[in-house]
């Protein structure tokens, strides 16, 4: 896993943050809503090969 994935996940979290709070403010908390479900659609995708290869590699070692 490189570090590139963290600063890559960090990056989204602040953008999601600074323009749910943007769209909260002007009354849209729906879009903001969808605008952090969006984020978290994001991450999830970037981070769930990581935790399928984590599975693999207890299950060899475990050799389940």
């Amino acid at each position: 896993m490189s570090i590139g994935i963290i600063f890559k996940i960090a990056a989204v979290g602040i953008l999601v943050t600074i323009l749910g709070q943007v769209l909260k403010h002007s009354g849209r908390e729906e879009h903001a809503f969808l605008l952090g479900l969006a984020g978290l659609v994001i991450v999830m995708s970037w981070v769930v090969p990581y935790i399928y290869e984590l599975f693999e590699t207890i299950q060899t070692l475990f050799s389940l």
